[in-house]
C-alpha cells in the first residue's frame, strides 16, 4: 500500500491558482523534501497533506485513506499526521514540562525518547519566555511528535536559525526518522539545506512541480537555470556565443548552454596536461573557510571555480579545465 498518495491535487483563491494540478507518491520511511522559492506553493502543498486547507480539487491519501478538509470536519487536521509551521507558537508563561504534558499521548518512557531526540530534556523547567528561537522550535516540535504522528511534515525548520542551532535542529531530523521511525517530509526555500538529508526533492515553481529527483541528479542535471540556482552556485555557459568552451567540455555541448558546477573546474597558474583548457584572468579571490572562490574572466564571461589553493591573485593568468573527478 502506498504510504501518501496526491492525486491530481490543486488549490485557488479567487482566481489565483496557488497550486496547479498535482500528482506524486511516497512510501513509508522515504525521505522527502520539497523546495522552491517563496510564494512557490510549498507551504499550501503541506497544509493541503495535512489536512489543514481545503482543496479546491483532487484528493490526499494517508495509508489508503482520504484526508478530509476542513470544510469537511469539525476539527481539522489528521491524526497521524503532524505540522510544525514555520510560525509555530508557544503559550507565555508556562513551564516547559507543562506545555508538553497538554498534548501528551504517549508513556513515561515514550515521551523520555522524544525530549531527548529534540535536545529538551534539560529545559523541563524552563519557562517559555526564557528559551532561545531554536530552543523553542525543539519544543514545538517534541509537542507534536508526542501526539505520536505516522507522518511528520516539517515547514520551513533551519529558517531564522544560527549555523550553529541549524546544525542542532538538522540532527534532531536525523534522530527522528531514524531513531523515532517517523516518516518525514520538509520544506525549505534552501535546497541546499536538503542535499545530504532527502532521498527525494521536489521542486516548485509559480504552484508548479517542475522538477523531482534524487539529490544527485538534481544537483547536476537541473531542468532550467532556476532549479540550477536552487541548488547551488553554478556556470551557465553559452556554447553557441562561447565556442572556446565546446572543445573543453566535449562536442556534445555545441550550440547548447552548458551547466557545469564551480566545484567541477580546476585551476593552475601554468599550462595544464590535461589536452583541453582555457585560458583567463582572475577578477576576484573570495575566502570561504573549507575553499576559495575565484573568478576568472574568460572570452567575455565570468567563470566561478572552487579550489582548495591559496596560490591565485586578482590578475593572475590562470588556465581552467574540468577537473578529473567531475563525473556526475
Amino acid at each position: 500500500m502506498v504510504f501518501l498518495d496526491l492525486q491530481e491535487l490543486f488549490k485557488q483563491e479567487g482566481e489565483n491558482t496557488i497550486l496547479y494540478p498535482l500528482h506524486f507518491t511516497m512510501q513509508e520511511g522515504e525521505r522527502v523534501a520539497i523546495a522552491g522559492e517563496t510564494g512557490s506553493g510549498k507551504s499550501t502543498l503541506l497544509k493541503l497533506i495535512a489536512g489543514l486547507a481545503q482543496p479546491t480539487g483532487g484528493n490526499v491519501y494517508f495509508e489508503g485513506m482520504r484526508v478530509l478538509g476542513p470544510d469537511e470536519q469539525l476539527l481539522p487536521g489528521h491524526p497521524k499526521i503532524a505540522y510544525l509551521s514555520q510560525h509555530y507558537e508557544l503559550r507565555n508563561n508556562y513551564k516547559v514540562h507543562e506545555l508538553l504534558s497538554m498534548t501528551n499521548q504517549l508513556d513515561y518512557r515514550s515521551a523520555q525518547q522524544i525530549f531527548e531526540v529534540c535536545r529538551i530534556a534539560h529545559l523541563m523547567m524552563r519557562r517559555s519566555d526564557e528559551l532561545s528561537g531554536g530552543e523553542k522550535q525543539r519544543i514545538a516540535l517534541a509537542k507534536q511528535l508526542t501526539s505520536y504522528p505516522k507522518l511528520l511534515l516539517l515547514d520551513e525548520p533551519f529558517s531564522n536559525l544560527d549555523r550553529v542551532h541549524k546544525a542542532l535542529i538538522r540532527s534532531v531530523i536525523e534522530d527522528i526518522s531514524d531513531k523515532l521511525k517517523v516518516t518525514c517530509v520538509l520544506v525549505s526555500h534552501d535546497a541546499t539545506d536538503l542535499l545530504s538529508w532527502a532521498d527525494r526533492i521536489l521542486i516548485m515553481q509559480d504552484g508548479q512541480l517542475v522538477q523531482q529527483g534524487t539529490p544527485r541528479q538534481l544537483y547536476h542535471h537541473p531542468v532550467n537555470e532556476y532549479v540550477a540556482a536552487l541548488m547551488g552556485e553554478y556556470n551557465l555557459i553559452n556554447t553557441k556565443t562561447h565556442e572556446v568552451f565546446v572543445q573543453m567540455l566535449g562536442e556534445g555541448v555545441r550550440g547548447k548552454r552548458a551547466l557545469i558546477r564551480p566545484e567541477q573546474l580546476a585551476i593552475s597558474v601554468t599550462k595544464p596536461s590535461h589536452p583541453h583548457w582555457v585560458e583567463g584572468v582572475v577578477q576576484k579571490v573570495l575566502f570561504f573557510g573549507a575553499y576559495y572562490a575565484i573568478e576568472v574572466l574568460v572570452d567575455g564571461f565570468i567563470l566561478k571555480v572552487n579550489t582548495l589553493s591559496f596560490l591565485f591573485n586578482p590578475g593572475d593568468i590562470v588556465f581552467v579545465f574540468v577537473a578529473s573527478n567531475s563525473a556526475a
